[in-house]
């Protein structure tokens, strides 16, 4: 049986580039609670919503406007029993652009329905990509911080 991780697609009236530099511009779709770098390979960051939320990412793939990959090297959910249940996963944003349409793939591998955070995290994870990034790429303007 194949493992569902979570995904979303996202089709966007916008060129590869400037769908790629929004993605890496993290404070303006997740969240202004930003503490490193976010904008080439090896680059680490922490992310904090409060304290219901603080994971730290590092970059461990890019390839200019067409992929990125955050390895999810810490992380403290306190709204779980095993807040570190993002440890050792993976988030990515695959782009196939053409013209000035650009399609995203966004997954974050190890989110499964077979984890405690599953409901909870792929609804933050829709407010954020579906929602506040999907605004800042059509809108100029995203909605970061807590839902």
């Amino acid at each position: 049986m194949k493992i569902q991780d979570y995904t979303t697609t996202l089709t966007i009236d916008l060129p590869a580039k400037e769908v790629f530099d929004n993605i890496n511009n993290v404070t303006k779709w997740w969240t202004g609670d930003l503490e490193g770098y976010s904008h080439k390979q090896g680059d680490e960051f922490t992310v904090r919503f409060g304290d219901i939320h603080v994971s730290t990412q590092k970059i461990v793939e890019i390839i200019p406007d067409k992929k990125v990959v955050w390895l999810v090297t810490g992380s403290n959910l306190n709204f779980i029993k095993d807040k570190g249940e993002w440890t050792n996963t993976k988030i990515s944003f695959e782009l196939a652009g053409e013209g000035n349409t650009t399609q995203l793939v966004f997954t974050h591998t190890g989110l499964t329905p077979e984890v405690e955070c599953y409901k909870n995290c792929t609804m933050g994870w829709d407010h954020f990509i579906k929602g506040s990034l999907f605004r800042l790429l059509t809108e100029g303007r995203g909605t970061p911080g807590l839902i």
